[in-house]
């Protein structure tokens, strides 16, 4: 196709009728669906808006007869380079189209809206998007709204997240490490409790980022003040603490722990109604009760090779209660009904200043972190289910470090803290929980859980089967921004989805430094030019280590 040069510059009509003159980037020569291609202009038609204009990301326009259609730019080539490259190249780029402007009768543009009913034609020329075709796109949305960034087309033009369908519909920030999700997470957390300060927020933090984060505006709880009793355990869960978790006793224990603890619910309950208990109702009992039926049982037996299950369920009770980092769930103050405690605290109710509470397990001991976040998620869905429609406290639940409790091999993981996690995925927005999942591995993530996180934050991206798994998790219209996630930098982010009226790059506003989450890295650069280390210091950390004090 000959180049125009007499149409390197086009007169359109905007929404106010007024004329405007439109640089050239070339013409559309491929229509197919959803997808366009077209050949650049002679690189000595261009200008800077043009040249801004062929980037991967960037968003340009194509005028028809009755529209003007908006397209993503998702791939520049050159046809048959000379060697050396010569200008006279044919140049082609590979467009996305997702919205347009109709032609009103009046002759003026419409507002900006999602999908194309009116596609180019070949031929057509193809413009970069104005500084006004951005902001009327992206346009602060009527619906309730934070601010988050700016556009990474435009800096002087605001990006905005719709808080409703942000957290109603769950999201999910995605990224490698070192991208920038802790500083991601604390950004929109902080964004939206500003606005609303009677929010109820619950933080899991594996690693003790995010107290720093938050402030006083944050209830911190670990394992110095955190108080979970054994009794707010189901069966599952009870069974991972308190019995063998493989061997050939396993089942055995299992069949008399569920004898046990239900015999010791009700004898707790002193001649209370118990027709309603079952294994999994939440209700106090002592563990002295627990360990008197186990024993009751085991003196029933004839033969002493028989003892061998009820003697593992004893010793594993008596050191769990023996051993202090394990005192928030077994102290001898746990017998009392502590449960409305617990709650209040966890969902902030009442706020009283504080909207989030971060949950720090990093202290928790490994073996049963799994069943803490398991009773913790249960517990906040399942006080959703049991709240008056017309009185339910919405709740957002974020998890860091997804990947350690949904990955994506199904027989991986705690089973408990899975399908705890996928039932507020799937039903949690019917009872007003809501769900944030962060993971610098998503495609080591449980894929159908993550599909029903409705808005996605990807961050900076180097791995190819990360950068496949969000591809398959992006729609369409947001094909075009894939290219650019290895090449983001820290602070920015590709975000799609409910959330946001368009697929957007966007440059997060800045954070504070006092509001930033404690990073952990070490510099070993700086921590290996000093020299002051002694004895003293090693003594110090053995003494806390075997203190279990931090």
């Amino acid at each position: 196709m000959p180049h125009r040069e007499d149409t390197s510059v086009v007169e359109l009509a905007p929404r106010g009728g007024a004329v405007a003159a439109a640089p050239l980037v070339g013409y559309v020569v491929s229509v197919s669906g959803a997808k366009a291609s077209g050949v650049l202009a002679p690189r000595k038609t261009q200008s800077d808006e043009v040249d801004a204009a062929m980037q991967i990301g960037a968003v340009v326009k194509v005028a028809t007869k009755r529209s003007v259609v908006f397209a993503v730019v998702n791939g520049l080539t050159v046809q048959s380079p000379s060697s050396p490259p010569s200008p006279d190249d044919t140049r082609t780029i590979d467009l996305d189209l997702f919205g347009e402007m109709l032609i009103g009768e009046d002759g003026k543009l419409d507002i900006f809206q999602r999908g194309v009913s009116v596609y180019p034609s070949l031929g057509h020329p193809i413009h970069p998007a104005s500084s006004e075709d951005l902001a009327q796109m992206y346009a602060r949305p009527q619906a309730s709204n934070i601010r988050i960034g700016s556009l990474h087309q435009d800096r002087r033009l605001p990006a905005y997240v719709m808080t409703d369908k942000f957290l109603g519909e769950h999201f999910a920030v995605l990224g490698t490490s070192g991208s920038g999700k802790s500083c991601t997470v604390t950004l929109l957390l902080r964004s939206v409790l500003a606005a609303h300060k009677n929010g109820h927020v619950v933080l899991l933090d594996p690693h003790n980022e995010y107290a720093a984060a938050f402030g006083d505006m944050a209830e911190l709880v670990n394992t110095d003040n955190l108080n979970l009793p054994f009794w707010l355990l189901n069966f599952e869960e009870a069974c991972a603490v308190m019995t063998s978790r493989g061997g050939s006793t396993a089942e055995a224990e299992r069949n008399i722990l569920k004898e046990a603890i239900l015999g010791a619910k009700i004898r707790a309950a002193s001649g209370a109604p118990t027709e309603h208990f079952t294994i999994d109702t939440p209700v106090p009992y002592r563990l002295s009760d627990l360990l008197a039926i186990v024993e009751d049982h085991m003196g029933r037996l004839n033969k002493a090779e028989n003892t061998g299950p009820f003697l593992h369920i004893k010793q594993r009770i008596e050191s769990l209660r023996s051993d202090k980092r394990f005192a928030f769930m077994f102290s001898a103050l746990m017998m009392r009904d502590i449960m409305p405690d617990v709650l209040s605290r966890l969902l902030r109710v009442p706020v009283d200043g504080r909207p989030i509470t971060i949950v720090d397990l990093s202290g928790v001991p490994s073996e049963i972190v799994d069943v803490v976040v398991s009773v913790l998620v249960r517990m906040i869905f399942d006080f959703a289910v049991w709240s008056d429609r017309d009185r339910g406290i919405a709740t957002l639940l974020v998890c860091e470090e997804a990947h350690r409790y949904i990955p994506r091999d199904e027989n991986a993981g705690f089973a408990p803290t899975r399908r705890a996690i996928a039932v507020i995925a799937k039903e949690g927005r019917k009872y007003g929980v809501s769900l944030g999942l962060v993971t610098q591995r998503p495609s080591e993530i449980s894929e159908t859980i993550l599909s029903q996180c409705n808005t996605l934050f990807a961050l900076r991206m180097s791995n190819d089967r990360d950068q496949a798994f969000v591809q398959r998790a992006l729609p369409e219209s947001a094909m075009g921004f894939i290219g650019a996630l290895p090449a983001l930098h820290r602070q920015e982010a590709i975000v799609v989805g409910e959330g946001v009226t368009l697929p957007m790059r966007v440059r997060f506003d800045d954070l504070p430094i006092e509001n930033r989450p404690r990073s952990w890295t070490t510099s070993f650069a700086g921590n290996w030019q000093d020299s002051k280390a002694g004895k003293d210091e090693v003594a110090d950390v053995v003494d806390r280590w075997r203190r279990q004090a931090r």
